[in-house]
């Protein structure tokens, strides 16, 4: 059986558009920038969640708390993944109490990420709400998790994958569909 080549998916230009578009939705939802805080999923997300505050001050003009999480502890399936996993740090350095927590993520699949995230958050203090925004739902959801801001909907096959790639660690910004 052949394997396809990768389908462009989002090209440089789309994928500005899309963080454009979220960081808008998000001031809209907020009504404003006050009380927001950013938070990304380590690798992509933190990559995101970056770009997404430095939208937010271009548009609203207020500068927002940004914090990296590493759900490593967190996954369920830490032992299935690798006997010796590569932990790295948490990096939020604001108080998360009674702030309105932008949860970022690259790619929304079954949930079991969001909610490995979702515990870690309420494990390091009590925000007002969290909302989830990812650049990619594939759906094939394992929890009862949905994000509140999509870059776009691809409805994909198990046995296809998504890869986002970031300029900040790929050197280009896309999104293919693989096999």
């Amino acid at each position: 059986m052949q394997s396809k080549v990768p389908a462009t998916l989002m090209d440089a230009q789309m994928f500005k558009r899309t963080l454009v578009r979220i960081s808008h939705e998000i001031l809209e939802r907020n009504k404003g920038s006050e009380n927001l805080a950013i938070v990304g999923i380590r690798c992509r997300g933190a990559y995101l969640a970056q770009r997404i505050a430095k939208l937010i001050k271009k548009i609203d003009g207020r500068q927002i708390p940004v914090g990296i999480l590493d759900i490593t502890l967190y996954r369920d399936d830490l032992t299935m993944i690798d006997y010796c996993p590569v932990v790295h740090s948490t990096e939020i350095n604001f108080d998360l109490h009674n702030k309105k927590i932008i949860l970022i993520d690259d790619v929304l699949f079954t949930g079991r990420t969001v909610r490995s995230a979702l515990d870690e958050i309420i494990d390091l203090g009590r925000p007002e709400n969290i909302q989830l925004a990812v650049l990619i739902d594939r759906g094939h959801r394992e929890l009862p998790i949905r994000a509140d801001y999509v870059g776009k909907n691809v409805p994909t096959a198990h046995n296809e994958n998504i890869e986002v790639h970031v300029s900040e660690k790929d050197g280009m910004d896309e999104v293919v569909l693989g096999e």
